[in-house]
């Protein structure tokens, strides 16, 4: 098929149908407001009129405190930042020693390792002399020792004597450590705003900040934290914390409202343990790392090792600032303009539920959808005389129309032009024809399926049709019939109501009084039109009006489906 460009500049709208009822009024304006004042609340709560920048920012820390312990096999030392903080200083992130192992004198030499550390062994050649693994603290030197009575370990050059213990003391050497400070100093910055600040507010004096601490109730925004406080905040003890180590995330939050009337952009801090802190759940529970202190003791360089265990501090920045932007807002209005298609579709499903009676769903149903089958799908319209409605049912091929089970029922409508052949029928006299008289039961040349008595036998299924559904009076023994169906006077009248000036032809004058008989017939019986549905008139009719304007030139073609007139259009397919 050609492509026609003039099809694109069309514009096609949706249909809608206004029901006149003060209940459903009443309800939409009742959603609607709703729906309004949920988009209004949720507008002002999310600021969804604002234009959102994500934060980028800087943390500096300084750790402030000591500590004077009692290490074993040493006696009293003392510990100040540099000792417990300044060996591991990270990115947004600090250290502090808590506990120690301390291994003292080590210098450089050939030494043996005791298990699990050093490989055990029977001869030389058990040990390779410059092998190394991940266990060993130093090189093997390929000679095998005696380790104790029982055993035997490969040696090694190493800091000598190696490190043996593997436990950490309990309590914690540096439990103390609880009453250090640390001051956090936080620089963010929103670039799609320009907007700057940090987390020392301008307002803070060089006097208070030498004497306030963070306290969440009293003083929440200050930057000074008492270690035992971050501790206490992430819902842990120190004193047990402090034994192994772990890490501790110091949050904090910047959501600033950039709006001149609403202008807010404070921190808010929160605290929370990282790590694992069960030591029987997991293999390496804690934190620990190791340094030493070098010195030379007669002219031979020594060590200390300690390998301490404590907490790092970990300080993570979140936010985002927001500001008006008209194009947020029109965006936000915009997306939520389908919230109200939930009105229609409650009422919608409402009115098509049992809320309402049977009439008015099927009225509304009616006016609201439009229903287009398949072509290649024949329907047919079927009315008897004892329904008052008319069935739509599809084309039987195999069993017979009168017993077709109808896809649906509509009410059948009074048809403008049997209106107006009724104002010919009460001035025209009543006309007999003969074999019109009533028979009660089928006589021997009607078909089974024939309930009225005067239908003929035809051999096409969808012609298989009687005027009833169960025994009765035939519509053609109807007074009605006669003068409204098959007068002659009736069927001029019809004919030039429509065609003013209309001459019957002289090869066949009953041909266009036969279209008509069928017309006027369709139009009493089925009324409006029921879509694609083509209207069959029973055998009993069809025989009668056939008997009174017979066909001159040759057989009757029977009810044919390639053509669809609408029920108001002559049934060209039953002539």
């Amino acid at each position: 098929m050609p492509c026609n460009f003039l099809d694109l500049c069309q514009y096609e709208t949706n249909k809608l149908v206004r029901i006149k009822s003060f209940r459903l009024g009443s309800l939409k304006w009742t959603l609607n407001g709703v729906i309004l004042m949920f988009i209004c609340i949720m507008m002002v709560w999310n600021k969804e009129y604002q234009e959102y920048d994500l934060v980028v920012s800087s943390v500096t820390t300084k750790v402030k405190g000591a500590a004077l312990t009692q290490v074993p096999g040493i006696g009293e030392m003392l510990w100040d930042v540099v000792d417990y903080s300044g060996t591991s200083q990270g990115k947004n992130s600090f250290f502090v020693v808590t506990n120690v192992v301390v291994t003292k004198q080590q210098k450089q030499g050939k030494c043996l390792e005791g298990p699990p550390y050093g490989k055990l062994c029977h001869t030389d050649k058990d040990c390779e002399k410059g092998h190394w693994d991940q266990h060993s603290h130093g090189v093997q030197t390929g000679a095998c020792l005696k380790y104790d009575v029982t055993r035997k370990t490969c040696e090694v050059v190493a800091w000598c004597p190696v490190e043996n213990k593997k436990k950490p003391p309990r309590p914690a050497l540096l439990s103390s450590a609880e009453n250090f400070t640390v001051l956090i100093k936080n620089n963010i910055r929103f670039p799609a705003f320009g907007f700057i600040r940090r987390n020392i507010l301008p307002e803070m004096t060089e006097k208070y900040l030498k004497t306030c601490t963070f306290n969440r109730r009293t003083d929440p925004l200050c930057p000074i934290f008492r270690l035992g406080d971050i501790v206490q905040e992430a819902k842990e003890k120190f004193s047990e914390m402090a034994v192994e180590g772990g890490v501790i995330g110091i949050q904090i939050m910047w959501n600033c409202n950039l709006d001149r009337l609403f202008h807010r952009c404070l921190p808010t801090y929160s605290f929370r343990r990282l790590d694992e802190k069960e030591s029987n759940r997991t293999l390496y529970p804690g934190l620990s790392l190791r340094f030493a202190k070098y010195y030379r003791q007669n002219g031979v360089e020594e060590r200390m090792l300690f390998k301490a265990y404590g907490i790092r501090f970990d300080v993570m920045v979140f936010g985002k600032a927001g500001k008006f932007s008209i194009i947020q807002l029109i965006i936000y209005i915009g997306s939520t303009l389908s919230y109200y298609a939930l009105t229609t579709i409650f009422i919608d499903w409402l009115i098509t539920t049992s809320c309402y009676t049977k009439e008015s769903k099927q009225d509304y149903s009616e006016k609201k959808f439009e229903s287009v089958r398949d072509r290649k799908q024949d329907l047919l319209c079927v009315s008897f005389v004892d329904e008052d409605h008319v069935r739509v049912v599809k084309r039987p091929n195999k069993k017979r129309l009168q017993q077709a089970k109808p896809i649906s029922c509509h009410a059948r409508q009074d048809g403008m032009v049997s209106m107006r052949a009724l104002a010919c029928v009460v001035q025209t006299p009543s006309v007999c024809s003969p074999g019109m008289e009533l028979r009660e039961r089928p006589g021997p040349e009607c078909p089974d399926w024939c309930v009225c008595g005067h239908c003929a036998p035809c051999p096409a299924t969808q012609e298989q049709l009687c005027c009833r559904q169960s025994r009765g009076p035939c519509i053609t023994t109807s007074t009605l019939f006669p003068r409204l169906v098959l007068s002659r006077p009736v069927l001029e009248s019809a004919l030039l109501y429509r065609k003013p000036l209309l001459d019957l032809p002289k090869e066949d004058p009953t041909r266009p009084l036969r279209h008509c008989a069928y017309h006027l017939y369709v139009d009493w019986r089925f009324g409006g039109a029921q879509g694609d549905a083509c209207p069959v008139i029973p055998s009993c009719c069809v025989r009668h009006i056939r008997a009174h304007y017979p066909r001159q030139d040759g057989p009757y073609s029977g009810l044919q489906l390639t053509k669809r007139p609408p029920i108001h259009s002559d049934p060209e397919s039953q002539l």
